[in-house]
């Protein structure tokens, strides 16, 4: 079972939703900003994704602009700004238990298919 950390509102995260369900019907959908990640959830998959913090962070939302644009936070510091901010997340993710990845574009997923553990 794999879980899609997931935005409906978003037309990427429908396409990346829209392309895990042509893969497989064993998941789970998160709505993350209904159920906003906790800072050792989000520390916990960006360990998975193999990223640092920063790069799951969306720059093109209005409140990176107005308020983190320009400015350096430690990765602790991001973490607890996107608990406290879900919609600076990318997405969607897809997760398991050992892995996850960002599936923007959708077929960024494969990689998780191919290799699921």
């Amino acid at each position: 079972m794999v879980k899609v950390y997931h935005n409906p509102r978003c037309r990427k995260s429908r396409a990346g939703l829209d392309y895990i369900k042509s893969k497989t019907d064993a998941f789970e959908v998160v709505e993350y900003l209904n159920h906003p990640l906790t800072t050792d959830q989000l520390t916990v998959l960006v360990m998975k994704l193999g990223i640092k913090p920063s790069e799951l962070v969306r720059t093109q939302e209005e409140y990176y602009k107005t308020n983190l644009k320009g400015k350096q936070f430690h990765d602790h510091e991001w973490i607890k700004i996107m608990a406290e901010n879900p919609r600076l997340i990318r997405r969607p993710i897809v997760e398991s238990r050992y892995k996850a990845v960002v599936a923007d574009p959708p077929e960024e997923a494969e990689r998780f298919f191919t290799n699921p553990s």
